[in-house]
């Protein structure tokens, strides 16, 4: 198994780390009602996706 000749350096080590950084989630609303939903995605509030009704919501429910 290989092993590295030289110990990494504290820069070389955040370098790597450099992609690690987290990103929020980019939030939509929706064109039908504007609710906030995330992109390319049912919306949770009335149920349609690019303007169309997908699945019907039960009014209750909730």
């Amino acid at each position: 198994m290989a092993l590295p000749k030289r110990r990494k350096s504290y820069s070389k080590t955040h370098m790597g780390r450099s992609h690690h950084a987290l990103t929020a989630p980019k939030v939509g609303s929706c064109s039908e009602c504007g609710e906030p939903k995330m992109p390319h995605r049912l919306c949770g509030s009335c149920g349609t996706y690019k303007g169309r009704a997908v699945i019907k919501l039960d009014e209750n429910f909730e």
